[in-house]
């Protein structure tokens, strides 16, 4: 049996972004809640000597962003059925990162299906993923 969706969504709308200003605070209170104090989160010299211009964030503090985002928009409506991305830039010093998403699929079983990424102060995206979450 078919159930019909009553989610409180329709396709196209976009989620309201999150937003930060990210550097070395950030990274630090991100690492003493997860031990992980890696020299390359934290030393620019270390960040350079693996290729990039200084020490950049962590790939999970992106994925948290894009958590916080999903659940943010939910505001106690729903709940996260499922979130992924996968890491495609990395999150410098200075960096503004944006949490953003859309809604792509309000399906006939009650879950709604969303494009959501991060992405820099110049729009390039850092981290596309997809979230399925359910409301009620």
């Amino acid at each position: 049996m078919t159930q019909t969706s009553k989610a409180p969504v329709t396709v196209g709308e976009e989620l309201p972004p999150f937003v930060r200003e990210t550097g070395l605070e950030n990274w630090n209170r991100y690492a003493a809640v997860n031990d992980e104090f890696v020299p390359i989160h934290m030393d620019d010299e270390a960040g350079q000597a693996a290729g990039y211009p200084s020490a950049f964030g962590m790939g999970n503090l992106q994925w948290s962003y894009l958590h916080n985002l999903v659940r943010d928009w939910l505001d106690g409506r729903g709940r996260i059925v499922r979130i992924s991305c996968q890491f495609r830039g990395p999150n410098l010093k200075g960096q503004t990162v944006t949490a953003r998403g859309v809604v792509d699929a309000v399906n006939d079983d009650g879950t709604v299906d969303l494009t959501i990424w991060t992405e820099d102060q110049n729009g390039g995206k850092l981290a596309p993923g997809r979230a399925t979450v359910v409301f009620g």
